[in-house]
């Protein structure tokens, strides 16, 4: 995150946890300029009609992770899952009070070939998808938690490995198989 290191980072987060004002205010900049990188990642795969700007997805998670008290993340990497999260929410919380929450409302089928590039997709109804990762968590939690960290929150598969403590062949395989879920699951009541 920003110009400071990994574990300069994780010792400012653990320093605001422990009510370290100077660790927030040197933190704070880092956190504002992350949260833009993950918001840009995600708005860029948005349907050409969504109206959510860029600094106003910022803004709410930015408010919503400052609120934490005392925050819930220990290092570098859990901010990534907690940010992934918080976006995941806020898209889904907006594509609900938009109308988007109907299944397939203005989205066809999710071809075969944006499924393999889930990463990448344009234009997926992040509700159908919200609802589809929760059917995953079900089944299988780290599988679900790899989609959230790549697809919401822009992780490479060694970030996300990272985050998970598991292997970087892990979660490439993790993240194959739940797209191929995903995939079917999405499709099934087109």
């Amino acid at each position: 995150m920003g110009q400071l290191s990994s574990d300069e980072v994780t010792q400012l987060l653990r320093g605001w946890h422990g009510g370290d004002r100077e660790s927030l205010d040197a933190l704070l900049p880092v956190v504002y300029k992350e949260l833009r990188r993950i918001a840009h990642f995600q708005l860029r795969r948005e349907r050409e009609d969504h109206t959510l700007q860029s600094a106003e997805l910022v803004n709410e998670a930015y408010l919503r992770l400052v609120r934490m008290n005392p925050p819930q993340w220990e290092s570098r990497t859990h901010f990534f899952a907690i940010a992934a999260q918080l976006i995941r929410q806020i898209l889904v919380d907006y594509a609900r009070r938009h109308g988007a929450g109907k299944r397939g409302a203005g989205q066809g089928a999710l071809p075969l070939e944006d499924a393999s590039q889930l990463s990448r997709a344009k234009g997926i109804d992040v509700v159908v998808l919200d609802d589809a990762l929760k059917g995953l968590a079900a089944l299988d939690p780290r599988k679900a938690k790899v989609v959230e960290l790549r697809f919401f929150g822009g992780l490479t598969f060694a970030e996300t490995a990272e985050v998970l403590d598991v292997s970087a062949v892990t979660v490439s395989r993790d993240w194959s198989t739940a797209r191929a879920w995903l995939h079917r699951e999405m499709n099934r009541g087109s």
